[in-house]
């Protein structure tokens, strides 16, 4: 039989994909990765983590200007307008840099791009298009998809998905999303910046369910008062196009009486769902779980030489999770030690304030029967915040009652997204709430937040 074409194909070209891809390749294995959309980058780069960031980005810079907020700080303005078009673009040129720079990167580290979409026709080949490609390895990434409930089609003008909501012609009057997580808050949070009111509802008792209580409690106070309507323990039961809107029909989780909610657009943000989809994978063997591909700590799969990462497989479902996945497996599939602490992953919800999280909540920790003490510090009593008129949200750290480890850090505040950063390099270390303490923080900045709010696990912060 002929030697295998590849030493490893790559099927998907998201975070992990391309990354694991890369990571291959420069150990010195002959890669392919396969991608059926016209770019490189998959949900995240194209319609997903960028393009978002760029709206949030800019609808910030509008919102800041129209409100008059600036002119506290000596910048003041005539008349404000909206040049939906030019955000729209500027977020479509963001997309295109990235993207391009991704085939770049596959041209630099000789990763054959094929394009088309791949079927597994064995456990050692599969088809794309008319060829047959076979490999020593496989790494399935392929990502996730959107979502639906039951009955809830989008159309792509009023009923929508994340996907469209990133390419709206004119600002809704009214936008219901349907969803309180992570992408529902974001789009929410760029559409009413421009102008929309917002609904969102929420099956669940809370949004971002998931998320530490008190964080997650105070998290929903700040949206309000920015101006969400959030209708939590609220079941949608059905969602109809009604000329140029949508009628939304509403009831209390529990039961009760429905009511109907009338929208501009409707976003249809509960969650997303692998991507295993048309990929033939029976063909290798593999039986999936609920949709996803069950790994072990290598990711490797019960076939030999399938592996899979990313959304694809168990845990959150987030671009950084994936990528070093990917590097993980590429790693392992040489013949080195790859591996991802999955108990330290943060996760970003990228609204104003910006909400970030790394490790356990009080709830997991209770659940297990975990002692801790807990250390909390607002950001009204950090001078960078002060100065900066933007003292929304607190930190709050987690740390071990014995040992003084730290189990977890919670950050509501305009900079939390990137302060979480130090937090997981703590915890990666297995830092005690004391090292974070005694570690010197430049002054004035936010994450000297970080540090009172370990000092509080003591109780003794400066500040408060």
């Amino acid at each position: 039989m002929a030697d295998p074409e590849f030493d490893v194909v790559v099927i998907g070209s998201g975070p992990g994909g391309y990354v694991a891809a890369i990571r291959a390749a420069q150990h010195g294995l002959k890669v392919a990765c396969v991608e059926k959309r016209a770019s490189l980058g998959g949900t995240c780069l194209n319609v997903g983590c960028i393009p978002s960031k760029a709206l949030l980005h800019g609808s910030e810079f509008y919102e800041e200007a129209q409100s008059g907020a600036l002119a506290k700080f000596g910048v003041k303005l005539g008349s404000v307008e909206l040049d939906l078009p030019a955000l729209l673009n500027e977020k479509d040129k963001a997309v295109k840099e990235l993207t391009d720079g991704v085939a770049f990167l596959f041209k630099k580290n000789k990763v054959e791009w094929v394009k088309g979409e791949a079927r597994f026709a064995s456990p050692k080949s599969i088809t794309v298009g008319e060829r047959t490609i076979t490999a020593k390895n496989f790494i399935i990434a392929t990502g996730s998809e959107v979502a639906l409930l039951p009955g809830m089609t989008p159309d792509g003008e009023v009923i929508v998905t994340s996907t469209e909501a990133l390419s709206l012609t004119k600002v809704p009057g009214h936008l219901v999303v349907i969803g309180g997580g992570y992408i529902g808050l974001e789009m929410g949070s760029v559409w009413r910046r421009l102008g929309a009111k917002v609904t969102v509802v929420e099956y669940a008792e809370r949004i971002v369910p998931a998320m530490d209580v008190e964080v997650a409690n105070a998290f929903a106070k700040v949206l309000t008062k920015q101006g969400f309507a959030i209708r939590t323990s609220t079941k949608v039961t059905g969602v109809v196009r009604s000329g140029a809107g949508a009628t939304v029909t509403v009831e209390p989780a529990a039961g009760g009486a429905s009511e109907e909610i009338a929208a501009d657009v409707v976003l249809l943000s509960i969650g997303r769902r692998p991507n295993t989809d048309g990929l033939n994978i029976e063909a290798t063997g593999l039986v999936l779980d609920r949709g996803r591909i069950m790994v072990g700590h290598d990711f490797s799969t019960p076939v030999a030489g399938i592996w899979a990462i990313g959304d694809v497989v168990p845990g959150p479902m987030l671009a950084h999770k994936a990528e070093d996945e990917g590097i993980a497996c590429a790693d392992n599939i040489a013949g080195l030690t790859g591996y991802v602490n999955h108990d330290v992953i943060p996760a970003v919800v990228y609204t104003h304030p910006e909400v970030a999280t790394v490790g356990k909540s009080e709830e997991e920790l209770k659940a297990a029967g975990i002692a801790y003490k807990s250390g909390k510090f607002p950001f009204a009593g950090n001078s960078r915040s002060k100065a900066n008129r933007d003292t929304e949200g607190f930190v709050k750290v987690l740390a071990d009652a014995t040992t003084d480890r730290v189990l977890g850090v919670h950050i509501i505040g305009a900079m939390a997204g990137t302060m979480i950063a130090e937090a997981a390099i703590a915890m990666e270390f297995g830092a005690s709430s004391e090292d974070i303490a005694m570690t010197c923080h430049a002054h004035p900045t936010h994450p000297e937040a970080l540090k009172e709010a370990a000092m509080a696990v003591t109780g003794k912060p400066i500040h408060i």
